[in-house]
């Protein structure tokens, strides 16, 4: 019904936790948009103009807009909901917890402990996700015009790595980035040791909170 919106900042809202509601003035016209908290930290300040994909739903008879920084992040949002059992606050919950190309990879990869991360995902949750989501996504990101990163461990290793470092208190997004950043800028190799990855990883992260 409407595809995206170009206006001005009006205001941003806080409505408990990751809830965030836009209001973009539009020609004279304020809409609300629920959107990620993501997107929240990332938009303009009031006054500023800025473009947002939207998503149009009816829940008990009140009409709702959601907004999203991209067209991919916004059809991301539609698969999600498509699974059974997720809605739209878990659906943003997942956006948020996990950049767009690493939600991507995880739902095919059926990387579920990298799923129950998100604030409300359960595992038999995450489990539905990857098995109703994968073969849809293959395809999907083939045409959504961007690319999955493949830096990271080899798959044998991947779970074993990314669980100690969750296990540490790292978020799922700070570790996807960190395995990223150790794999292409460093170059360790996919099949260097647990141990290796973990050592490397942290120091990586390490390094990002003392800056």
């Amino acid at each position: 019904m409407i595809s995206y919106l170009k206006g001005i900042v009006a205001g941003i809202q806080n409505n408990n936790g990751n809830r965030h509601t836009l209001t973009l003035e539009v020609n004279g016209m304020g809409y609300d948009l629920q959107i990620p908290a993501r997107l929240a930290q990332q938009l303009p300040n009031t006054g500023g103009e800025v473009q947002i994909f939207t998503h149009y739903q009816i829940r008990e008879e009140v009409p709702l807009l959601y907004g999203f920084g991209s067209p991919g992040e916004r059809d991301l949002f539609r698969h999600l909901l498509s699974v059974s059992g997720v809605g739209a606050a878990l659906a943003i919950a997942l956006l948020d917890t996990l950049e767009l190309p690493d939600l991507v990879q995880a739902i095919i990869a059926g990387n579920t402990q990298l799923l129950i991360q998100s604030p409300g995902v359960g595992k038999k949750t995450a489990e539905r996700l990857c098995l109703e989501l994968k073969s849809k996504l293959v395809e999907w990101r083939k045409t959504a015009g961007f690319f999955v990163a493949t830096g990271g461990p080899a798959p044998s290793i991947l779970e074993e790595v990314q669980m100690t470092l969750l296990a540490l208190g790292y978020t799922a997004n700070e570790v996807s980035h960190a395995l990223h950043v150790v794999s292409e800028d460093i170059g360790l190799p996919k099949d260097a040791y647990v141990e290796e990855w973990i050592k490397q990883a942290i120091a990586h992260l390490s390094s990002e909170y003392s800056q």
